[in-house]
């Protein structure tokens, strides 16, 4: 039996792996939520979280391939800081990426019970339920994961592909002079943006299932981020045209409910709803891996480290993530858990660039000043968001 997982993930795969994690409740969700904040400026919004975004990626990808094992900045803020720092990374990636799977659960479930016709009160059960059924995939090993997230991510592209037709067919809805937000809503509007983006952590924490980590590790964060970024930026015109920068709540929060025509509407939500899924799959895969390395360290019960007897599935680390999970989707709301999210995890970005400031320069391929950026970048979203 052995005790590290098997490297059988290529650069399609980590690709694919970090577009699902992120093609899902950034585009259909965190881009309307930040709408109503930021207004007409959301796309500036949305160009700081993928500046923010990129400079953290380079980051975590300097530190995955220094260090290629799985726990993403929990490892690193052992090997490149100290252990305090990579407990408190640890959890506080547990947390945000938790409370994004929450987030996306909870999301479906409306969907659902809107579709259906549902009672509200069923939401919770329909998240709960589909935190289970996407545990039992992961369970099931990496490889026949990355199929169906190749089928998750080709659908959530078709989705947003028929929302932005969709949306720039409808006559503009956008007012001539519409109000100006605050610098302080654009900032609080960039944080929940930047959540959007995070997907690709989901390459970093798998960094001792991908082969040629050095190479393949770096290219996928780049590329996931550029083409994402071009998603989003269409994806928040198309919300302009239409002028949805008026308040989202519980019942009316993705961006379909901006659509007129009722066909198209219900191709956007079937496409959200399965392009979400996809992102709790992947968030299950990612926090599982740093439950396991809290495991194998000792911070966790060491009883969560076990694996399975042939190498591809991490059980006991995988159920401790479903009951994380399950607790923040029972007492949370799709709002508040992604907001619980945006501050958790840009702490730990803003740890995970300190950490990539110590890498050796004989190991280093990005220089200093990126994560000196995506370090200020962190906790200055933090703080302005704070102040909002």
């Amino acid at each position: 039996m052995t005790d590290r997982l098997i490297r059988n993930t290529g650069l399609s795969g980590a690709l694919v792996i970090g577009l699902g994690s992120i093609l899902g409740t950034g585009a259909y969700v965190s881009v309307g939520l930040s709408a109503s904040i930021a207004g007409s400026w959301l796309v500036w919004a949305i160009v700081i979280a993928a500046v923010t975004a990129l400079c953290n990626g380079l980051s975590s990808a300097q530190l995955a391939a220094a260090h290629p094992v799985s726990g993403g900045t929990y490892e690193y803020g052992y090997q490149f800081l100290n252990p305090l720092s990579g407990i408190v990374a640890g959890w506080l990636f547990i947390v945000a990426k938790s409370a994004s799977a929450a987030t996306a659960a909870l999301a479906v479930a409306w969907s659902i019970s809107v579709l259906l016709t549902i009672s509200a009160t069923s939401v919770t059960v329909i998240a709960i339920g589909l935190l289970f059924l996407f545990t039992l995939f992961v369970l099931s090993g990496v490889r026949r994961t990355n199929w169906l997230n190749a089928l998750l991510v080709a659908v959530s592209l078709i989705g947003l592909g028929v929302f932005v037709a969709a949306a720039f067919a409808q006559p503009s809805a956008l007012p001539e002079t519409p109000p100006t937000p605050s610098s302080l809503s654009l900032f609080h509007a960039a944080a929940l943006m930047f959540v959007a983006f995070t997907g690709y952590g989901r390459i970093a924490t798998m960094g001792e299932e991908i082969s040629e980590p050095r190479r393949n590790i770096p290219k996928a964060v780049v590329l996931t981020l550029t083409v994402v970024s071009a998603i989003y930026i269409a994806v928040g015109l198309a919300i302009l045209h239409v002028g949805g920068i008026s308040s989202f709540d519980e019942s009316r929060f993705t961006i379909a409910s901006l659509l007129a025509n009722p066909d198209w509407r219900l191709l956007v939500v079937i496409g959200g709803v399965i392009a979400m899924s996809g992102v709790v799959l992947n968030l299950v895969l990612g926090v599982s891996r740093v439950v396991l390395a809290m495991g194998r360290r000792g911070d966790l019960p060491r009883s969560v480290a076990k694996l399975s007897s042939n190498g591809h599935a991490a059980p006991a680390a995988t159920w401790v993530t479903f009951a994380i999970m399950a607790l923040i989707a029972l007492f949370g709301g799709v709002q508040s858990a992604w907001t619980l999210s945006a501050f958790t995890v840009l702490v730990y970005y803003g740890i995970t660039n300190i950490a990539a400031l110590r890498v050796s320069a004989e190991q280093r391929f990005i220089p200093k000043w990126v994560s000196v950026l995506g370090l200020i970048s962190c906790f200055g979203l933090v703080i302005l968001a704070a102040l909002a």
